[in-house]
C-alpha cells in the first residue's frame, strides 16, 4: 500500500523570491540542513527537466533524484528517486508554490507518495514529513531572513558598491553627439528606495524625445535619459521589506535616469522578474509591452475582426502589437520602411505590409482591409492626413508618439465627417497602482512564456556607446529592440 505524506507551510516571502530558491534542483544543499552535500549527474543544468542530483545526507545515507517537471508559471515542480539507500520505494514528490492574497508570503505545498517495507510505514512517514518537509520549511524561512544569495548560497550579499558608477549624461538638447559617459557617485538609498545594479537598460523613442527637447519639463538638464533598465537589487533602504539583495528586478518609471550602471528608485517601480525572463529580454520589452497591451486592452479594444493599422511594425512595440493583435484575432496592417522588414513583420501577424518611406498608405488601407478600425502612430505628423484618411468610419486614431516631428492640432471638423475618436495616451496613466504594473507585466511575461510574443531581436550597445544606438534608432536602421549593456 502506497503511503502519502502532505505538508503546507507559509513563507514570508514573495513567490518568486522562494521559487528562484526551489527551482533550482541543486540549492538543497546550501539551505537544507538535512543534506551534507550534492551535484547534477552529467554537467546538466539544475533546471533541465531529467537531470539527476546526488546528493548525501546530514545522517550518511546517499539518494539519486531525477527532476520530471518544472512549471515556470504555475510555480510547480515533480521528481522521484531513482536510487536510495533510504528504503523509499517509487517515491514521487510534488512541490507547489501559491502567492498568498497580500503578493509578498508564499502557500508552499508539498507532497509525496512512496511505498515502503512492512512494519517500517509510519517511521518512513515521519522521516519525510518531520525530516524533509517541516525541516525544509524553516531552513528556508531562515536562509532568507539572513538574506541569501538565491543563486549562490547562503551567505549574506556584500551592501558596500563602488565608489562610482557610470552613467550617460545630456548636458545640452540635440542631437546624439550631445550624449556623454561620466562617472557618478551613488549614495546609499533613501526610505522607499532600493539600489539597482542595473545590467540591461532599454533604448525606446521617448529618450529621443528628450534629448532633442521635446518634453524639457520631464527632464532639465542636465540629466540622465531613459525610463527602464533591468538588474539586481544592491541594497534598501528604510521601509523596504520586501526587496532583498540579489533579488532580480526590471523597472518601468515615470522619470528619465536609467542610463547608468547604478541607480537609486523608489522601491514601488519594481518588478520582480521571473526566473524563465533574462535581464536583456526584460529591458527590451518591459515598456514595450506594457504599452502594447493598455492601447489593444483600453484604447483600441481590440477582438476578433478589428482592423488595425500599426506604424512602424518590425519596430519595438510594432512588432509586439502585430503579434498580440493577431493572436487576438485582429486583421493587423503594418507600415515598414523596406522589405526586409516587410519580411519581419509578416513574421510577426501582419496579414498585409506596406513599404513606404513616403508617408503614403491610406489608398491601400482602404483597398485592403476597407479602412482601419484603429490606427496606432508613432510617425507624427507627416503621417497627419494619411491616417485620417486610412480611417474607417468610427475609427480611432491613437498617436503615440512624433518621430517625424510634433503633432499639428487636430481640427475637430476633420473628425466630424466619419465620426472619428483621436487620443493622445501616456503609458504612466496606464499603470498608476503598483497592482497595474503587476498584472500588466504578467500579462506580458504570460505572453512571452506562451508563444504569442516572441523572443525579442535584441541590438546590444555598450552603456558608453548610447549615442551610436541613438543613431541607429533615428535612421529607422533598427529591426526589433535596442539595448545598453552596463
Amino acid at each position: 500500500m502506497l503511503q502519502r505524506v502532505v505538508r503546507s507551510a507559509i513563507v514570508d516571502a514573495p513567490i518568486g523570491r522562494v521559487w528562484a530558491v526551489l527551482r533550482d534542483f541543486n540549492s538543497h544543499d546550501r539551505w537544507h540542513t538535512g543534506v551534507a552535500q550534492s551535484r547534477i549527474e552529467g554537467g546538466e543544468r539544475s533546471d533541465q527537466v531529467g537531470c539527476v542530483r546526488s546528493f548525501t545526507l546530514a545522517d550518511g545515507n546517499h539518494i539519486r533524484e531525477q527532476l520530471l517537471t518544472l512549471d515556470d508559471r504555475e510555480y510547480k515542480s515533480t521528481y522521484c528517486i531513482v536510487e536510495s539507500s533510504v528504503p523509499l520505494q517509487r517515491y514521487v514528490a510534488t512541490l507547489t508554490l501559491k502567492p498568498v492574497t497580500d503578493g509578498e508570503r508564499t502557500f508552499w505545498h508539498w507532497e509525496s507518495t512512496f511505498g515502503a517495507p512492512p512494519g517500517r510505514e509510519r517511521e518512513l512517514r515521519e522521516l519525510v514529513a518531520q525530516g524533509v518537509y517541516e525541516t525544509g520549511f524553516e531552513t528556508l524561512r531562515r536562509h532568507l531572513r539572513d538574506g541569501g544569495d538565491l543563486r549562490t548560497g547562503s551567505a549574506p550579499m556584500p551592501t558596500a558598491l563602488p565608489a562610482q558608477a557610470r552613467r550617460v549624461v545630456l548636458n545640452a538638447y540635440g542631437d546624439a553627439t550631445a550624449l556623454h559617459g561620466q562617472n557618478a557617485d551613488v549614495p546609499a538609498p533613501g526610505p522607499g528606495e532600493v539600489r539597482v545594479r542595473q545590467r540591461a537598460i532599454g533604448v525606446n523613442y521617448i529618450d529621443i524625445y528628450l534629448r532633442r527637447g521635446w518634453i524639457p519639463g520631464l527632464m532639465p538638464l542636465p540629466g540622465v535619459l531613459g525610463m527602464e533598465a533591468a538588474g539586481s537589487v544592491l541594497d534598501v533602504g528604510t521601509g523596504v521589506h520586501d526587496m532583498l539583495p540579489g533579488d532580480r528586478v526590471a523597472y518601468l518609471g515615470p522619470l528619465p535616469g536609467a542610463y547608468a550602471s547604478v541607480r537609486n528608485v523608489p522601491a514601488e517601480w519594481l518588478l520582480r522578474l521571473p526566473p524563465a525572463v533574462e535581464d536583456e529580454t526584460a529591458a527590451a520589452l518591459l515598456l514595450k509591452g506594457v504599452t502594447a497591451d493598455y492601447l489593444l486592452r483600453d484604447l483600441g479594444r481590440i477582438g476578433p475582426g478589428t482592423r488595425l493599422l500599426v506604424h512602424a511594425a518590425a519596430g519595438g512595440v510594432g512588432q509586439l502589437l502585430c503579434a498580440w493583435a493577431a493572436r487576438l484575432g485582429a486583421r493587423v496592417v503594418g507600415t515598414v520602411s523596406s522589405e526586409e522588414k516587410a519580411r519581419f513583420a509578416r513574421e510577426r501577424g501582419c496579414e498585409h505590409v506596406i513599404v513606404t518611406r513616403g508617408y503614403r498608405f491610406a489608398d491601400a488601407v482602404q483597398r485592403l482591409v476597407g479602412g482601419a478600425d484603429v490606427v496606432v502612430d508613432g510617425l507624427g505628423d507627416a503621417a497627419h492626413d494619411e491616417n485620417l484618411a486610412a480611417l474607417a468610419r468610427r475609427g480611432h486614431w491613437i498617436s503615440l508618439g512624433q518621430a517625424s516631428g510634433g503633432l499639428r492640432k487636430i481640427d475637430p471638423d476633420a473628425l466630424v465627417g466619419k465620426s472619428l475618436s483621436f487620443s493622445r495616451p501616456v503609458v504612466f496613466d496606464y499603470m498608476a497602482t503598483r497592482a497595474e504594473r503587476r498584472l500588466r507585466a504578467q500579462r506580458l511575461w504570460d505572453a512571452l512564456a506562451d508563444g504569442t510574443l516572441h523572443r525579442p531581436v535584441i541590438e546590444r550597445h555598450a552603456l558608453d556607446s548610447a549615442a551610436g544606438a541613438h543613431e541607429r534608432l533615428e535612421q529607422r536602421a533598427t529591426v526589433g529592440a535596442l539595448v545598453l549593456v552596463a
